[in-house]
């Protein structure tokens, strides 16, 4: 890209200095015509001039020879003709863009103490007038400069605010993003292990039986294979309904607790634990959510207490309080330290269900001491409940 001895921001600028300086060229030339050699210096000095300002930009020590040497071209031509005395404005704008300010300013004051002088010389004195013209051209360029400098300074430190804002936003919606699919890799988590894996593990569980029963009681071996082929379609049931990302078909023709005793009498199917439900206080309609995060902690409690507590006595209770919902799930079994991280997955997710519904998964236990697991929701407003 060409460009000139003036910055990008200054480049509104640059064009109004190379035009006037171009028309005061023209009208000096104009004025010295009678005077080839006064004609073909200023021809010169043009030439100089947009040849340093068209050419690539220049570092800053040539670009400084060239103004040098244009200030001495023209001060030539000033002493030459009264006419190209005025070139000295374009040359304010020049000094105070290429040199630095300290340098500047003397360099302009010296620019209007020679252009005053030229104009002496020619008219043979100084008058008021001729101190004036170039003073107030100097005043001008210097307060049009550092004032355009000031607001281009303004300027920029607002461009980079709004990048780096625009940078935090991207950011922060990057980070959103993360935390969103975490979130959803964490609800499919919970979703998969309190559904297909609690399962499947039902599924092996009665497989294993009827393949012991299968040689002393093909009568109960049957039976374990038909509760299996039934835990089976259940489970195909909740992944369809998992991909549609609808509720547990347990819960879609019947209430909360119509749900959660068929999902004992189940679970005590394929269990050799006795499993007892009972609803204590008065049911109260709950929203959805609350239903499903309700059933996949008894479904995870159940499946926790089939699979590793070996409990003989398992009890399920859904208490309806003034202001709150609890489900216990306590069994006899052989009990765990809930502090050891080994405690499982399950757990985590259980707690996590009650933690988005504002309530609380407590779990006491102990080795040799069985395990309570207790899921309190608050009730929500009458008007969102279902």
């Amino acid at each position: 890209m060409r460009t000139d001895p003036f910055s990008p921001p200054m480049r509104p600028i640059a064009w109004a200095v190379h035009g006037t300086f171009l028309v005061l060229l023209a009208i000096a030339l104009v004025r010295g015509l009678p005077d080839g050699a006064v004609l073909a210096g200023g021809l010169l000095l043009g030439v100089f001039y947009l040849a340093g300002v068209t050419r690539h930009r220049p570092r800053r020590g040539p670009a400084r020879v060239w103004l040098a040497l244009l200030t001495a071209g023209w001060a030539a031509l000033a002493l030459a003709s009264p006419g190209f005395v005025w070139l000295a404005f374009p040359l304010f704008f020049l000094y105070l863009h290429l040199l630095p300010r300290l340098a500047a300013v003397p360099g302009v004051v010296l620019l209007t103490a020679a252009a005053v002088g030229a104009t002496a010389w020619h008219g043979g004195g100084v008058t008021v007038a001729e101190v004036l013209g170039p003073s107030i051209g100097a005043a001008v360029a210097v307060l049009m400069t550092l004032a355009y400098q000031a607001l281009y300074r303004e300027s920029e430190r607002r461009r980079l605010l709004i990048d780096d804002l625009v940078r935090t936003r991207e950011r922060l919606v990057r980070a959103e993003a993360d935390a969103a699919r975490l979130t959803e890799r964490e609800r499919l988590a919970r979703e998969i292990h309190d559904t297909l894996a609690q399962g499947m593990s039902s599924i092996i569980l009665l497989l294993r039986a009827a393949r012991r029963d299968l040689d002393t009681d093909r009568g109960a071996a049957r039976g374990r294979l038909e509760e299996a082929e039934q835990a089976a379609a259940e489970n195909l049931a909740e992944a369809r309904n998992f991909v549609r990302a609808l509720a547990p078909p347990v819960l879609q023709r019947s209430s909360l607790a119509d749900a959660l005793r068929r999902i004992t009498e189940s679970a005590a199917a394929r269990s050799a634990a006795r499993i007892r439900f009972e609803v204590s206080g008065v049911p109260a309609g709950l929203p959805t959510e609350y239903e499903v995060a309700l059933v996949r902690i008894a479904q995870g409690a159940l499946g926790n207490a089939a699979q590793h507590s070996h409990a003989g006595n398992v009890g399920v209770t859904l208490t309806y309080l003034d202001d709150m919902v609890v489900l216990d799930v306590v069994d006899d079994g052989r009990g765990f330290d809930p502090a050891e991280p080994a405690a499982g997955y399950g757990l985590r997710a259980m707690r996590e269900r009650a933690r988005a519904l504002g309530g609380t998964l407590t779990v006491e236990s102990a080795p040799g001491e069985g395990t309570a697991v207790a899921a309190t929701l608050p009730l929500p407003a009458e008007g969102a409940r279902r």
